[in-house]
C-alpha cells in the first residue's frame, strides 16, 4: 500500500493521480494458476466485482463499473484497476493487481475536476482507509474463492449487469466517428459487445471512447 503516489500507471500508459495520505492506493500479488492465459480477463472481472460490491454498500445503486475496469458515481471516475499477469506456457503464473480508489480527496485538478469524485465528496464526510482496505481486501478474497471453483458465468453476469451504460443507448466515438449504442455484455476475453442498429459489434480495450453530452457538442 502505497500513503502518497506520484507515478501512478492507468491502462495502456495512462496515469493515476492521487493526493497524499487521502486515498486507497494498493497492489495484491495472486498466483491464478487456475487460469489459462485466454481466461485472463476474469481476474478483472473478479476485482471489479468484489470493489463494486463494496462501495456499493456505501453509495447505493449508482456505482457501476465502467468497462473495463474502471469504478464509476454516475458519470465520474470513483476508482480503477490495473492488471499485469507474468504467462509461463499455458498458466498465469501470477498477477499483480494495482488498485486506486478516490475516498478522502475533496479537490481534484482542473482538467480532472468534472470527470472524477471521491467518497467524501459524495458523502461529505471523511472515511477511516484501514476499515474500507479490510473490506475490499475480504471481498476480494471472496470472490477469488468463487473463481478458484469456477463459478464463470455467475461472476460475468454480476460483473455484466453492473457495467456503466449497460443497455443504455449512449454515445460512443470510434476512428473520429460518433454513433450510438446499446452495451448488452462482454465475450470471454472480455471485449465489449455492443447493439449497433441492431446489429451487435465487438470492441477491444481502447478501440472506443464513451461520450458525454458534452463531448458531441
Amino acid at each position: 500500500m502505497a500513503d502518497e503516489q506520484y507515478a501512478g500507471r492507468g491502462q495502456q500508459e495512462g496515469i493515476w493521480k492521487a493526493e497524499a495520505g487521502k486515498n486507497l492506493t494498493f497492489s495484491l500479488f495472486l498466483k491464478p494458476h487456475f487460469l489459462l492465459p485466454a481466461q485472463q480477463f476474469y481476474l478483472n472481472i473478479m476485482i471489479s466485482v468484489a470493489i463494486n460490491q463494496v462501495i456499493g454498500e456505501l453509495l447505493g445503486d449508482d456505482i457501476k463499473i465502467k468497462w473495463p475496469n474502471d469504478i464509476y458515481f454516475r458519470n465520474k471516475k470513483l476508482g480503477g484497476i490495473l492488471i499485469e499477469n507474468n504467462v509461463t506456457g499455458h498458466v498465469i503464473k501470477s498477477s499483480v493487481i494495482g488498485i486506486g480508489i478516490n475516498v478522502n480527496q475533496m479537490a481534484f485538478e482542473e482538467d480532472l475536476a468534472d470527470k472524477a469524485t471521491s467518497i467524501c465528496q459524495i458523502l461529505k464526510k471523511p472515511l477511516d482507509l484501514m476499515p474500507l482496505l479490510a473490506a475490499l481486501c475480504k471481498a476480494i478474497e471472496q470472490q477469488y474463492l468463487h473463481l478458484r471453483s469456477g463459478q464463470y458465468t455467475k461472476m460475468t453476469q454480476n460483473y455484466v449487469n453492473s457495467l456503466y451504460r449497460f443497455q443504455e443507448l449512449a454515445a460512443y466515438q470510434k476512428d473520429g466517428k460518433v454513433f450510438e449504442g446499446k452495451i448488452i455484455g462482454v465475450d470471454e476475453t472480455g471485449r465489449l459487445k455492443m447493439d449497433v442498429q441492431g446489429e451487435t459489434q465487438l470492441f477491444n480495450f481502447k478501440e472506443i471512447q464513451f461520450l458525454n453530452h458534452f463531448d458531441k457538442k
